[in-house]
């Protein structure tokens, strides 16, 4: 008898054993989907993972598949291998991973099933094929229009294949369904459907790559020699330096050995510019992966690589890692200091860019990382010789770094002049500015118009019912929503503590920017970027496309535009709020406004002119306003480097945040002590907590929050071990029973 370990959608045993009929056995191999029946009636489609001759100890339970669904594996053997891992290091289930990794349409279970796109095309006739035309035209004499459909098959199908789609010939020759029917009647051409790909192909001629200047040059063969001894360079470049032309010479190297590049970017936002300019180097061999790429499309693109890998280069985001390669021999992760890299719910809670450089070494393959403002742990290991170390310290065109001026804006507030939320300094940089035909960015790191509402008599503040946090006023949609689970309410009339009606929007978030800024500079044409105007593929494109062609003169914008986006005529950003950015309940929090800020200003003069930068703040004095001013990126590591260590913090020690929750907030207290104290006997003063997080209750349940700091060098078995201990030990009180344990390992926030 043949037993499977099977690999399901659901977040309990890593897999689960399975006999399989006699029937079936020769259909059976490791990555094919099978649907198998799971507790009592619930039906699963699973992978299989591993196949045994040997009977498992417990015979009486094991259950048969019901049905093979795949003819072929939809999973390689290195892929299921990198779940493993995945699903060891972030404290998750394979389950999990699964769910994660496979489209969904792919699965017999889901609820979107693939469906393959058809089309009719036209052929000659069996008949006709192979043989002189004549007695074809002899057939079409008496109808002119006929001779010249068939004229216009001839001049345009394909000539490899001899066939055209139905659509398009009907197009080129303006002939009607009629005309074309008359021919298949004379048995001259026939339709047939044919299976068409949903995937946009590139039929532009490919160009020849930028020739680098020395620089860049000079940058390349450094990451050529590091490869040599060092699986993973980092790319330290100033913004504008040109990182992109590098990638794409190190793409061309890969390429020639007939291996596969994956190229990972933060955010989809980026794909678009990106998807330009490397698809006029590469055209149809680039394929593009991410969530705004519909279900049919991933889909394809997961099955072509599965198959003839027509696409040796793929661009996409995070969930790009778990496509089947078959030999991957470069990855690059773009802007790699990025926190979008880092899955945040649901599980598994994986880092993007360091599952790339496992990913890596499965292959054999080469890691860049690139970014002007690389993360903290990043460039500890280049500093510390894990990793190779590449600095590109001048701009395209020895364009100089952008001008930083700091405004206060506590002192301005104080005299009176700050009538807007635009300093007078700011308002007449970009009066200058627009006044050129030049363009303006604008950054503000919170959506919405203002963060909450607030009653003036009592001070009251709208919460969500579910989470414990505010409600955002959204101005636009006329509503309040909650950040943390979506939910959106209606506004309040009155104040239901007070029942003044006197409730004013407090704060301000990038709709309230616009509102001002559509105000101030009336008739001027103004964008805003953000979660709310890009729900889908197409708002991110069109947002970008109007910008980069001019027709959009301001784009205001939080986070995402600050992501190695390329605009010609930026001339100038404004950084509204610096200290939003600093004060942050986060060990990160100064690390990421040095990189923001930085970030933004490298969007500033990225051709010939120096870009300006007008940064608000109340405390233009502070140390780290200071090191943004001066681009003082290893200032900003020293300083940061000596508190990580005190406080034991990465790159020095890691992190994993224990969530604890549940629908009363008594039993999560007590469950959580109960369970830091349980890890305590064996990891003493490595727990920290619990606490209340600073969203204390989402979803409507109350959390606990348990941190632990360990040992970069600590094993991960025999820490999974002793949580795994841990956990069984809390959960076999029935009072913690249905306690809901969540793992961050390395959280980002």
């Amino acid at each position: 008898m043949m037993y499977l370990e099977v690999i399901l959608p659901v977040p309990l045993a890593d897999s689960y054993t399975y006999f399989v009929p006699p029937e079936w056995e020769a259909q059976i191999s490791p990555g094919v989907l099978v649907t198998v029946e799971f507790g009592k009636s619930r039906k699963y489609s699973g992978i299989v993972s591993y196949i045994r001759q040997i009977p498992p100890e417990s015979l009486d339970k094991i259950k048969p598949i019901l049905a093979v669904e795949t003819v072929q594996p939809v999973v390689r053997r290195p892929q299921i291998r990198l779940w493993e891992w995945i699903s060891q290091y972030y404290l998750c289930k394979l389950g999990e991973v699964f769910q994660a990794a496979i489209p969904s349409g792919l699965r017999s279970d889901s609820s979107v099933a693939y469906s393959a796109r058809k089309e009719t095309f036209v052929r000659l006739s069996d008949y006709y094929r192979n043989k002189n035309l004549d007695e074809a035209f002899q057939k079409t004499k008496r109808s002119a229009n006929q001779e010249q459909l068939l004229l216009a098959f001839i001049q345009h199908a394909h000539a490899a294949k001899g066939e055209i789609a139905k659509k398009e010939l009907l197009a080129k020759s303006q002939a009607t369904g009629s005309m074309l029917t008359g021919l298949i009647e004379k048995g001259i051409l026939e339709t047939y459907e044919k299976e068409i790909s949903r995937l946009k192909t590139s039929t532009d001629e490919v160009q020849v790559l930028n020739t680098l200047n020395a620089f860049q040059q000079k940058a390349y063969d450094e990451i050529v020699d590091s490869f040599r001894e060092k699986d993973v360079c980092l790319l330290h470049g100033v913004t504008s330096a040109g990182k992109t032309e590098i990638y794409t010479h190190l793409i061309e190297k890969t390429l020639e050995q007939n291996r596969q590049v994956l190229f990972l970017l933060p955010e989809i936002a980026l794909t678009t510019q990106i998807t330009d300019r490397i698809s006029k180097f590469y055209g149809g061999s680039l394929g593009v992966y991410h969530s705004k790429v519909n279900e049919n499309e991933r889909i394809e693109i997961w099955n072509n690589l599965l198959t003839d890998s027509a696409y040796p280069i793929i661009l996409g985001v995070r969930s790009s890692i778990f496509l089947p390669f078959q030999d991957l021999g470069l990855i690059i992760v773009d802007e790699e200091h990025e926190p979008s890299y880092k899955q945040q719910d649901p599980a598994p809670r994986y880092h993007a860019r360091n599952v790339a450089i496992v990913l890596a070494r499965m292959h054999g393959a080469k890691v860049v990382l690139g970014s002007a403002t690389p993360s903290m742990e990043s460039f500890y290991n280049a500093q510390t010789g894990k990793y190779g170390y590449v600095r590109l310290d001048k701009r395209f065109e020895s364009v100089e770094l952008p001008l930083i001026t700091p405004v206060d804006v506590k002192e301005l507030r104080r005299k009176k002049q700050m009538k807007t939320l635009f300093s007078p300094l700011l308002i007449e940089k970009m009066q200058s500015v627009l006044a050129q035909g030049e363009q303006v960015l604008l950054f503000h790191n919170r959506r919405g118009f203002s963060p909450t509402m607030v009653c003036k008599i009592c001070d009251w503040t709208p919460k969500c019912k579910y989470c414990d946090i505010s409600l955002s006023f959204h101005k636009q949609a006329n509503c309040l929503t909650c950040h943390y689970c979506g939910r959106v309410y209606k506004l309040p009339v009155k104040c239901p503590e007070c029942e003044s009606v006197e409730l004013k929007p407090w704060g301000f978030g990038t709709e309230k920017v616009e509102d001002e800024l559509r105000a101030l500079f009336p008739g001027i044409a103004v964008a805003r970027m953000d979660s709310d105007t890009t729900r889908n593929k197409k708002s991110f494109e069109e947002i970008i496309s109007r910008f980069a062609s001019g027709e959009t003169q301001v784009l205001i914008g939080t986070q995402m535009i600050s992501k190695g986006l390329d605009f010609e005529k930026v001339s100038l950003a404004g950084i509204l709020n610096a200290d939003s950015l600093m004060n942050f309940p986060d060990f990160r929090a100064y690390e990421r406004a040095y990189q923001l800020m930085a970030q933004v200003a490298g969007r500033t003069g990225r051709r010939k002119t120096r870009g300006e930068v007008i940064l608000q703040t109340s405390h233009p004095e502070h140390p780290l306003i200071q090191m943004a001013l001066n681009h003082d990126y290893e200032g900003m590591y020293a300083m940061q480097s000596e508190e990580r260590l005190l406080f034991r913090y990465p790159p020095y020690f890691r992190l994993i945040n224990i969530d604890l929750k549940h629908r009363k907030e008594e039993v999560v207290r007590a469950a959580s002590s109960c369970f830091a104290d349980i890890l305590r006997e064996k990891l003493g003063d490595r727990i920290m907590g619990p606490d209340k997080p600073p969203v204390g209750r989402g979803r409507n349940l109350f959390i606990r929050r348990i941190l632990l700091k360990i040992e970069a060098a600590a094993s991960t078995h025999a820490l999974r071990d002793i949580l795994g201990e841990a956990q069984n030990r809390l959960t076999a009180n029935p009072d913690f029973k249905y306690m809901v344990i969540q793992y961050d390992v390395d959280p980002c926030g």
